[in-house]
């Protein structure tokens, strides 16, 4: 028996063990409990000294695996046994086009819908489709052509709008997927399903599984960083939230690293006044201490987590200011990504950045780009993102390449849906809008372990349904994570008594087509 410190009811002292919690968690104790120990047996110099052995100096640079899966990194490779097998790719850079752009506006070209202009689309294409509650209401789904033209590109002669005549350029070098398709009409979930493997939240991002899995490549930035292309007020922009880069269930350490697309991009970055880097390194090193007494204790491994966090802090307020700096950048870099890669925040701008960090062993950058949703004034927005994105992809595509990185980079392009064929509201010759269409809708992949120049997937002649090579968003993620070297069936992390993944537990397989 003891006294509750904070009342003067008594309790009976439970033993863990004995508590109705699942075993892993009491294996998990004991670990715990046992290291404690130990450090609290050998003072508190040995045991940060243990702690440091146990875990490998790359824990210490921000680079541990789960401490909060109580294991040390060397043990949770070797349970991890990553990579599962050769990876082409030892890094990926996502451009995620937030919204759902229209594939059949963009890449999926379709020509004779021009001649059923304004014409239902037949019921026996639409079928028994859930609809958005902002057509579902309509009395009519008339078909709207695309507005622009297609040409043909590269030595594939494949077909891209004009909308995209920087992309029409790497055509070659791309994997374009015609036949992505996804459970969920509404961005929230859609985004969610395609950024973390499931639509609802407080799910591990693919960037976490990643860093979890594969670690660091370097010492002096994240592992995962994201990076948000200002806004356009011309366009529709829906939210995005952390969310996206959330690590979950897993430690924190795994979570994405956010950099401001306006001022410094990361806030106090700069010492204070009357603080030089002395001073600022022994407030750190006191921090640490008190933190590491804090694990003494408590044997919270999360606490590992805060002082990896707060080392990297400490090393990105010198390595951020010299991977913003674009002062030394030559003439070529402009040629290539335009002078708009010089306003920060701007689309090529962040282009440009994850070519930086991935020089710099960056694992995983993303980039968001909102604006895509057009339920109206299709011909107003569309050539507008159209254009800020368009040279941004060919310009980062083409670095990669000239610089012998896209071998070993994977670069993706998608969004968390498609658009309707038919229009949203009024239709005319000159404008119309298109609602969410999660039954197909266009992506792209290139570099590392990726066909180039190939087209995968078919829809119907409306560019309705996927009538060939369905890639679902399962799929899609487990050949991400494939190019990495990751079998996404033994990518886990045991969570509320199940083997948690990317892919969840809904069959995924890996889209061989694509794979070079």
């Amino acid at each position: 028996m003891k006294q509750h410190p904070l009342c003067t009811d008594t309790e009976h002292e439970h033993d863990v063990m004995s508590l109705p919690v699942p075993s892993e968690l009491k294996r998990e104790w004991a670990t715990l409990q046992t290291r404690r120990h130990f450090l609290g047996r050998t003072g508190k110099v040995l045991g940060w000294a243990a702690i440091a052995s146990l875990l490998g100096d790359r824990a210490l640079r921000g680079d541990t695996h789960s401490a909060a899966n109580g294991q040390s990194g060397s043990q949770s490779v070797e349970r991890l046994r990553l990579p599962h097998f050769a990876p082409k790719a030892k890094r990926a850079i996502y451009l995620f086009m937030s919204g759902g752009p229209s594939q059949v506006d963009l890449l999926d070209y379709k020509p004779h819908l021009n001649d059923l202009y304004d014409k239902d689309i037949p019921d026996s294409v639409r079928g028994a489709q859930q609809l958005t509650g902002m057509t579902a209401g309509q009395a009519r789904f008339p078909i709207a052509p695309s507005h622009w033209n297609f040409k043909r590109y590269g030595k594939t002669g494949t077909w891209v709008s004009d909308l995209l005549p920087y992309t029409g350029r790497i055509v070659d070098d791309i994997a374009i997927i015609k036949s992505t398709n996804t459970e969920a009409i509404n961005h929230e979930p859609a985004i969610m399903l395609m950024n973390t493997g499931n639509m609802n939240a407080g799910k591990p991002c693919m960037g976490s599984w990643l860093s979890y899995g594969l670690g660091s490549m370097n010492d002096n930035l994240p592992t995962f960083m994201v990076l948000q292309t200002k806004l356009n007020t011309k366009e529709n922009n829906q939210p995005v939230s952390s969310r996206l880069w959330s690590s979950g269930f897993l430690s924190s350490e795994y979570a994405g690293v956010g950099l401001r697309s306006a001022g410094d991009p990361v806030l106090y970055l700069t010492d204070p006044n009357g603080v030089d880097r002395e001073v600022r390194r022994n407030m750190l090193d006191a921090v640490n201490e008190i933190n590491r007494q804090t694990f003494d204790e408590l044997g919270d491994p999360e606490t590992h987590a805060r002082i990896a966090q707060y080392e990297m802090a400490y090393r990105m307020q010198t390595s951020v200011p010299e991977l913003a700096d674009l002062s030394k950048e030559p003439k070529s870099t402009w040629d290539l990504y335009g002078e708009e890669a010089k306003d920060p925040g701007t689309f090529a701008y962040n282009c440009l950045m994850a070519r930086r960090m991935a020089e710099r062993g960056v694992r995983f950058t993303q980039v968001y780009k909102r604006g895509w949703d057009m339920h109206d004034n299709v011909t107003g927005i569309l050539p507008i993102i159209s254009a800020e994105t368009d040279r941004g992809c060919y310009a980062l595509v083409t670095d990669l390449k000239q610089r012998g990185m896209l071998d070993d980079t994977l670069v993706i392009w998608a969004g968390e849906f498609g658009r309707t064929v038919y229009s949203q509201g009024g239709l005319s010759k000159e404008n119309y809008g298109r609602d969410h269409h999660p039954r197909c809708f266009t992506t792209w992949m290139t570099g590392g372990g990726v066909r180039a120049g190939i087209t995968y997937g078919e829809t119907d002649d409306y560019s309705y349904n996927v009538v060939k090579d369905p890639v679902t968003v399962r799929d899609f993620n487990a050949t991400i994570l494939h190019c990495l070297g990751i079998d996404h069936n033994k990518l886990t992390y045991n969570f509320q008594g199940l083997d948690q993944k990317l892919t969840g537990p809904v069959p995924a397989e890996v889209v061989k087509g694509l794979l070079a």
